[in-house]
């Protein structure tokens, strides 16, 4: 069972989120050629939660995100969706099966903005996994280059980075609108 706590009260998405910048194009709360209002969007918010690093935290997670984004409204589409919830999959397996040993909790965090949302795990473990190429012999090992994929072709980045604590954090930013079709 997990629990979800809202952070931050009444501070900026900006100064919750992790990361040096979780916004995908730098300024994903401010509308092109204007100025953002100071008035926060009812599903703008950042929201963590924490979880044993097991299996059954894998579907635990996808569902609290899953339903955290429909009772907050936020405006994804069935793609975004489906790419979030894949994600949280991939990113909560791969702390469950390489972080388990030195980081027996994992925490997974949604941080939502007016044109963005960003999810993140993080885990007390220090090894920082890097994307496998395809590799058709092998069964598995590409966990991370799907989010970097799901990330990319959604319109916006992933990346990693070590915590103060000397685990690290993985994270994927994307965009609430769909990104234009070249």
């Amino acid at each position: 069972m997990v629990t979800i706590e809202r952070k931050g009260g009444d501070r900026t998405m900006e100064s919750e989120a992790r990361g040096p910048d979780p916004r995908p194009d730098g300024g994903g709360g401010t509308p092109r050629g204007g100025r953002r209002a100071t008035a926060r969007l009812p599903y703008e918010g950042v929201w963590r939660f924490t979880a044993p690093a097991v299996d059954s935290s894998v579907p635990q997670a996808r569902h609290a995100v899953r339903d955290l984004l429909a009772r907050q409204g936020v405006p994804v589409t069935e793609d975004l969706a489906q790419g979030l919830l894949l994600i949280v999959s991939e990113l909560v397996t791969n702390a469950v099966k390489h972080a388990a040993l030195l980081s027996p909790t994992l925490a997974v965090e949604l941080a939502v903005g007016a044109e963005w949302v960003r999810i993140a795990v993080e885990d007390d473990h220090p090894y920082r996994p890097t994307a496998l190429e395809t590799d058709h012999a092998r069964t598995g090992g590409r966990g991370l280059l799907l989010v970097r994929e799901i990330a990319r072709e959604a319109g916006g980045v992933c990346d990693m980075e070590h915590t103060p604590s000397g685990g690290k954090v993985i994270w994927a930013v994307l965009p609430l609108h769909p990104a234009p079709l070249l």
